[in-house]
């Protein structure tokens, strides 16, 4: 495989130990400076250029994108997808994760479990808003905050309010959170590969500091997590459009709250607590992928007038209620189910014995106009039913 690494700090750990995973596995691998490319735009023939020569062949990227460069590097990211070259972490993905009031929008219409958020920018808002999040104590982010930096605990409603204020005021986006007072001082980092948690560390702050990322001086230990955490740390990295991700997680009293999915997480803590190869396994992912790619499907099936991809919502009077797929007469309508979302479940090409039942949703493709028919007309702007026109 001939791979490269996206990185603009070729000597950090984590790109280090990427490379080396990769030399250790006999493929050809090359850290190529993101901010050194040139993007050239022609009919039928998107290229690159890196150092003023156009760019070779290459199999692979595994974008290493850091924050201050994310407008710039996901554009080069998008431009490899366009050259067919395989990426983990889509530009998408990476962009979603990026912005903390993006990545939350998404997620929350999921179920998966996030801290009450609320984004206000007229100052009238902010004490309904803090009230509506369970009120003081209360956790501030700003949204370009990394590494713990911007995350501010206010222990009384009027030190948040002035908080808040005074960083609109400097034109700061800030988000106003619960805090989730069980988990104080203490995170879960999950480090997620395509559809696995191949490890997993727990992040304990030291002393007074409610922040247990490790840059702020907190200590990781190794941890086996519950299956609940794992599924809920993979669906929230596949759901931003990642195959290469660090979820972070409070210890909720209702169980996993996500707090940040990162698009380039970190291996020198995690690999230095658990004592796994945690390079190597994402090299390998992204060697079985190259050798079997996932297809985007939004844009492979551009040229198919009139079909499209669309989420339907199966409300209790829905016909379809009680009957197997083979026998829900979608197939004579020339649609065919991709998956069935059932609560906190995902049943991926499921049989025509599968039924249905009353609140699935399901992930279908066909003609969009037999799918429109489907939902009444009353119904049809229910949350839960959307098509996306191809």
């Amino acid at each position: 495989m001939r791979l490269a690494i996206l990185s603009a700090s070729p000597n950090c750990y984590s790109t280090r130990r990427f490379r080396e995973a990769a030399k250790q596995r006999g493929h050809d691998v090359k850290v190529l400076n993101t901010l050194r490319f040139a993007i050239e735009l022609k009919l039928g023939n998107p290229g690159l250029h890196w150092r003023g020569r156009k760019l070779r062949d290459y199999d692979a990227i595994l974008p290493r994108i850091g924050n201050s460069i994310t407008y710039f590097g996901t554009a080069v990211v998008r431009q490899f997808q366009q050259m067919d070259v395989y990426t983990p972490n889509s530009a998408n993905g990476i962009a979603n994760s990026r912005d903390k009031l993006r990545s939350l929008q998404i997620l929350s219409r999921h179920e998966i479990g996030i801290p009450h958020t609320s984004y206000v920018q007229d100052k009238y808002d902010i004490l309904p808003a803090i009230d509506r999040v369970g009120s003081a104590p209360v956790i501030i982010k700003l949204l370009e905050g990394t590494q713990g930096v911007g995350v501010i605990l206010a222990d009384n409603v009027k030190i948040a309010e002035a908080i808040v204020e005074t960083l609109q005021k400097s034109r700061q986006n800030v988000l106003i959170q619960k805090f989730v007072a069980e988990s104080k001082g203490r995170d879960i980092r999950a480090f997620v590969v395509g559809d696995r948690v191949i490890a997993a560390i727990r992040r304990v702050a030291q002393g007074q500091e409610f922040r247990s990322n490790v840059h702020r001086g907190g200590i990781a230990e190794p941890v086996e997590l519950p299956q609940t955490y794992k599924e809920t740390a993979v669906r929230a990295a596949q759901i931003l459009g990642l195959n290469v991700a660090g979820v972070d997680m409070l210890e909720g009293a209702d169980g996993p709250q996500i707090m940040e999915v990162n698009s380039s997480p970190g291996l020198e803590g995690i690999e230095g607590a658990t004592k796994l190869d945690i390079a190597g396994a994402v090299i390998d992912f992204i060697a079985q992928q190259v050798k079997f790619p996932e297809l985007d499907i939004r844009q492979r099936l551009t040229v198919s007038a009139g079909y499209g991809v669309a989420e339907i919502y199966v409300h209790t009077e829905s016909s379809l209620v009680g009957k197997s797929i083979k026998d829900s007469g979608l197939r004579e309508r020339d649609i065919v189910v991709l998956t069935i979302n059932r609560g906190s479940s995902v049943i991926s090409n499921p049989k025509g014995t599968r039924e249905i039942n009353a609140e699935d949703r399901l992930l279908c493709y066909g003609k969009l106009d037999e799918m429109k028919d489907l939902i009444p007309t009353r119904q049809r702007r229910q949350r839960g039913f959307k098509i996306k026109k191809l």
